[in-house]
C-alpha cells in the first residue's frame, strides 16, 4: 500500500499526488546496518524523504557531515541549532568504507552550517571527496555544501579536492529569504555559487529551491535567472512541507499542483539551464546519478 510523504503543520491535508511507494525494505536494512556499523547518518532517513526507496535502489545516497547541530536557525529546518561538537576527523574514513561496503555508484554529500570552524568545514568536505576517490575510484561525488560565507579560500579548497558537482541551495525567492534564513543572505548565496562555478572546472553547479512558502510564480522564475547567471548548470525545485508538526517551522502556503512543476522546468531550460528538476516529492539529491548524466548531456549540447 503506498505511504503518504511527511505530514505538514497545521493539519493540513496533503493533495493525492504526494503518495508514494514503499521503500525495499531489505535495500533499506542493508543501508542502515552498514551506516550504523560507521557510525554515519544520510539526511535520507533524517528528513524521512519520501524518495529514500528509489535513490537508495538505484545506488545513490545522501550522506550527512560535520555534526548533527547547526550554527543558524532557518525557519524550514528541524535541524537542531547550538554549539556543535567537534569534528570528527576519522569520518571521511568511515564514510569511504561504507560507500565501498555499499556498493554505491554515485554520493552525495552535505553538512550543517558550521560557522564556529575556522574554514567552515570546507577542509573536512575535501578530505571526505579524496578518502572516497583514494578507497572507491570509480564513484562519483556530489557536494551539497554551506554558503562559506563565499569565501573563494573555503570554494577553492573544496574544488581542488575535485567534485563532480558543487550544489548550494538557495532555498527560497529573494522577497523570502532575509525571513526564512536570518542569518543567510540570499545575494551571498548567488556570490557562492559564481565562486563554485568559477573554480569547478569540467564540474557541475547545482542549486534548489522550495515552493508553497508565500513565493508567487512569477517570483520563481525570477529566481531561476538568478541561478543562470550565477552558473548553475543544475536546479532543483520541490514543494515544501514542514519538517514537525510543532509549529516550531514555517507553514506549507500553498500546495503547488504538478502543472505549475512543469511550467517551472520549462521555463528554467529556455533560459539555459542544463538541467531542472521540478515536481512536487523533489528534493536536492533527487535521483541526483540520473539528474547528473542528463546534465552533462544538455551542458555538451
Amino acid at each position: 500500500m503506498p505511504e503518504p510523504a511527511p505530514g505538514v503543520s497545521g493539519g493540513n491535508r496533503l493533495p493525492a499526488w504526494f503518495r508514494q511507494a514503499l521503500p525495499d525494505r531489505a535495500a533499506f536494512e542493508r543501508m542502515r546496518g552498514v551506516l550504523r556499523g560507521g557510525g554515519l547518518h544520510t539526511v535520507c532517513e533524517g528528513a524521512r524523504c519520501p524518495n529514500m526507496g528509489q535513490c537508495w535502489n538505484s545506488g545513490t545516497a545522501t550522506f550527512m557531515i560535520l555534526g548533527g547541530t547547526c550554527t543558524r536557525a532557518c525557519l524550514f529546518c528541524a535541524v537542531a541549532t547550538g554549539t556543535p561538537d567537534p569534528v570528527e576527523e576519522d569520518e571521511p574514513r568511515r564514510m569511504a568504507g561504507a560507500v565501498q561496503a555499499l556498493g554505491l555508484r554515485y554520493v552525495v554529500i552535505t553538512s550543517v552550517t558550521r560557522d564556529d570552524l575556522e574554514d567552515e568545514g570546507a577542509g573536512h568536505f575535501a578530505r571526505t571527496v579524496r578518502a572516497l576517490r583514494d578507497t572507491v575510484p570509480q564513484v562519483k561525488v556530489e557536494l551539497l555544501v554551506p554558503d562559506f560565507s563565499a569565501r573563494a579560500d573555503c570554494y577553492g579548497v573544496v574544488a581542488e579536492a575535485g567534485p563532480d558537482v558543487v550544489g548550494h541551495n538557495i532555498e527560497t525567492v529573494r522577497r523570502l529569504s532575509r525571513a526564512l534564513r536570518p542569518q543567510a543572505d540570499h545575494d551571498r548565496s548567488l556570490r557562492a555559487l559564481a565562486l563554485a562555478r568559477s573554480l569547478v572546472g569540467a564540474g557541475l553547479v547545482k542549486s534548489g529551491l522550495m515552493v508553497g512558502l508565500g513565493e508567487t510564480d512569477h517570483e520563481v522564475v525570477e529566481a531561476l535567472a538568478e541561478l543562470k547567471a550565477a552558473g548553475c548548470d543544475i536546479v532543483t525545485i520541490g514543494q515544501y512541507l514542514a519538517p514537525t508538526a510543532d509549529g516550531r517551522q514555517r507553514a506549507v502556503a500553498r500546495f503547488v499542483e504538478p502543472g505549475v512543476f512543469e511550467m517551472y522546468r520549462q521555463q528554467g531550460l529556455a533560459l539555459g539551464l542544463a538541467q531542472v528538476v521540478s515536481g512536487p516529492l523533489v528534493r536536492s539529491s533527487f535521483l541526483a546519478e540520473q539528474v547528473y548524466s542528463r546534465a552533462l548531456e544538455g551542458a555538451a549540447t
